[in-house]
C-alpha cells in the first residue's frame, strides 16, 4: 500500500483558535486533513510565512496529538502579495522542483481549503500540468459528526478519462462544434471530417492565425464565418466578424482601407476613418484572397499580426487591435513568394495551421446531403418546400457523382443549381425534365470555363516561342491535358480525370506515371503547373 504526502499552506484564520482547549471542539482544516480515518497522511508540508511560524508549530504538534503517524514538516514561503498570480505560481511552482517525487511508493495530495483564492487556483494548475503529480484535496465541516474537529474530505482526480460521464460531456460538445462547423450536413469524406475535428480543437483552443486554401467556391468564407460564431458562442472573443475581400484592394487606397487613416492623409481624405483591422478589434478578420494584398500592405499585416499594433495613414502615432486573423486564398502562396509577389515571412506567420478545403468534386460522397442542405436552404429562404420526385433525384444524382460533372465552381455551382431547380419546379417537386435541363445548362457552363481557360492556360506554362512550335493537334490536346491538371488538386487526381476508361482496364493503376511521362514530352513539369494555379 503506499504512502500518503500531502501538501497544504496555513490557514490563518480557519487554522487559528489559540490556545484554548476548546480547540478540539472547532473545526480547523489542516487539522480536519489528518483525522480522517480512512485517509492515513504519512508527511505533511504545510507551508507558512515568517510571521505565521508560532501558528504553524501549534498546528504540528496538534497535528503530532491527533495522528502521531503523520510527520510534519514546516516549509516557510512568504507571499509578499499573495493575491499576486505570478508570485504565487512562481514560488509554488519551485517549492514543488524540491520535492523529490516517489509515485512508485507514494501518492501526492494537495490540500486546497486554505490559501488565497490565487494560491488554490495555481495549485490545480501546477497538478493539472503535473508539475504537481497527484491529486487535489478538499476538507470541510461535517455536520453529521459530533466530533466537530474531525470533518470530512474529497479529492479531485484532474485525470478527466476516469470520469466517464465528464469525458462524455466533453465529447458530446466536440461534436456539437464539429457540426457546427460543418452547417449541421451529415458529411462523409473522411479528409474532410478529420479537417473539421482538428479546426474544432484549434478554434476553441487558439488564438493563432488560421490560413484556408482550396479552390474558389470550396466553402473558405462560410467556413471562417462559421469558425466566428463557435468562438462566439465560447466565449473565447467579443469583438465583429469583419470581412475583407483583398482582390477588391486596389491602389493608394488599399493601405487606407485595411489600417485606417487620418484627416488629410491623401486627396480626398475629408476626415479620419478606421480601417478593417481596428474594425476587428477584439474580434476576428477573414481576409479573403489574402495572396492579392501588395506587398507594402503585407509588410504592415506582418507587424500588426505580431505586435497588433500598426500605423494608419498619416498618423505618427500607432495603434492597437486584438484582432484574430483567419486567411483565405485559391492561390499557391509558396509558388508566389518565389515569384516574389509574396512575401515570406508572412507566409510563415500565418502558416501554423494550414487548411486545404477539398474541391466538390473530390467529396462527391457529401453531395447527397449538401443538396438536402441546399434544398432545407430555399425552404427556409422562400417559405415554399420543394423536393425531387424519385426518378429526379436518381437522374440528377446520377450526373452529379459521375466525371461528366467537373464542379468547377464547387459548392457554388451546387447552390446555383438547386435555386434554380427549385425556383423552375411546377408543384413543389423537381421533375425529370427539369433535371435534364439543368444538366445540359451546368455541362454548357462548364465548356465555357473550359474554353476560356485553353485560350490562357499554356501561356503561365510555355514560352510563346514552345507554343507556336506546338502542331494544332498537339496544341488542342495539350491544352485539354493542362486544363484539367489545373482544376485537380494532385497529379494523380488529374490522372483519374484524363484516365478514366483506361486505367480500369489496367491490373496496377499508374495514373501519375502516364501523366507525368505525357507532359514531359512538351518538357513540362507538375511543379511548373502548380505554380501556374
Amino acid at each position: 500500500m503506499k504512502g500518503v504526502v500531502a501538501v497544504s499552506l496555513l490557514g490563518t484564520q480557519l487554522d487559528f483558535v489559540g490556545k484554548r482547549v476548546d480547540r478540539w471542539q472547532r473545526w480547523r482544516p489542516n487539522i480536519s486533513l489528518v483525522s480522517q480515518e480512512d485517509l492515513i497522511i504519512n508527511k505533511l508540508y504545510l507551508l507558512h510565512g515568517e510571521r505565521s511560524f508560532r501558528l504553524a508549530n501549534n498546528i504540528a504538534v496538534d497535528i503530532e496529538t491527533v495522528s502521531p503517524e503523520t510527520s510534519v514538516q514546516l516549509v516557510e514561503t512568504n507571499f509578499e502579495d499573495p493575491w499576486d498570480f505570478g508570485e504565487v505560481y512562481a514560488k509554488l511552482y519551485d517549492f514543488c522542483q524540491t520535492i523529490d517525487f516517489d509515485l512508485d511508493s507514494r501518492e501526492y495530495l494537495f490540500h486546497i481549503t486554505t490559501g488565497t483564492h490565487v494560491a488554490q487556483i495555481c495549485s490545480y494548475l501546477l497538478t493539472e500540468s503535473r508539475q504537481f503529480p497527484g491529486r487535489l484535496v478538499q476538507t470541510s465541516p461535517d455536520p453529521n459528526n459530533e466530533n466537530k474537529s474531525v470533518g470530512q474530505v474529497h479529492t479531485i482526480d484532474l485525470d478527466l478519462s476516469k470520469y466517464d460521464q465528464l469525458a462524455q460531456r466533453f465529447d458530446i460538445e466536440h461534436q456539437q462544434g464539429e457540426s457546427f462547423l460543418k452547417g449541421g450536413i451529415e458529411t462523409k469524406n473522411p479528409a474532410f471530417n478529420r479537417l473539421i475535428t482538428q479546426i474544432e480543437k484549434v478554434a476553441i483552443r487558439s488564438s493563432a492565425p488560421i490560413l484556408l486554401t482550396g479552390p474558389t467556391g470550396a466553402g473558405k468564407s462560410q467556413l471562417a464565418a462559421r469558425i466566428y460564431q463557435l468562438k462566439k458562442q465560447r466565449n473565447t472573443l467579443r469583438g465583429d466578424l469583419v470581412v475583407v475581400n483583398c482582390a477588391t484592394l486596389k491602389g493608394e487606397n488599399a493601405m487606407a482601407a485595411l489600417f485606417g487613416h487620418t484627416k488629410g492623409a491623401f486627396t480626398g481624405a475629408q476626415q479620419a476613418r478606421d480601417g478593417f483591422l481596428m474594425a476587428a478589434d477584439n474580434g476576428l478578420l477573414f481576409l479573403d484572397e489574402v495572396g492579392e494584398l501588395g506587398l507594402e500592405e503585407q509588410a504592415m499585416l506582418l507587424r500588426a499580426i505580431e505586435n497588433k499594433q500598426f500605423h494608419p495613414v498619416g498618423s505618427d502615432r500607432e495603434v492597437s487591435s486584438q484582432f484574430q486573423l483567419i486567411a483565405g486564398t485559391n492561390r499557391d502562396l509558396k509558388a508566389n513568394v518565389e515569384r516574389g509577389t509574396f512575401r515570406e515571412d508572412l507566409l510563415a506567420r500565418i502558416n501554423l495551421w494550414t487548411y486545404q478545403l477539398p474541391a466538390l468534386k473530390d467529396r462527391r460522397e457529401d453531395i447527397d446531403a449538401n443538396i438536402d442542405f441546399e434544398l432545407d436552404k430555399y425552404s427556409q429562404e422562400q417559405g415554399r418546400r420543394v423536393r425531387f420526385n424519385k426518378e429526379a433525384r436518381m437522374a440528377y444524382l446520377n450526373f452529379a457523382h459521375s466525371e461528366r460533372a467537373t464542379w468547377q465552381g464547387n459548392f457554388r455551382d451546387l447552390g446555383s443549381s438547386m435555386i434554380r431547380l427549385a425556383t423552375l419546379a411546377d408543384g413543389s417537386r423537381i421533375s425529370k425534365d427539369d433535371v435534364d435541363d439543368e444538366i445540359s445548362r451546368l455541362q454548357r457552363d462548364w465548356q465555357s470555363t473550359n474554353a476560356t481557360l485553353h485560350g490562357s492556360c499554356l501561356i503561365h506554362i510555355l514560352s510563346d516561342g514552345q507554343i507556336a512550335s506546338l502542331d494544332a493537334f498537339d496544341r488542342q490536346q495539350l491544352e485539354y491535358v493542362v486544363t484539367v491538371c489545373l482544376q485537380s488538386p494532385s497529379m494523380a487526381a488529374a490522372g483519374r480525370v484524363l484516365f478514366d476508361v483506361s486505367r480500369t482496364q489496367k491490373s496496377t493503376a499508374n495514373d501519375s506515371s502516364r501523366l507525368q511521362k505525357y507532359l514531359a514530352k512538351f518538357g513540362i513539369k507538375w511543379r511548373d503547373i502548380a505554380a501556374a494555379k
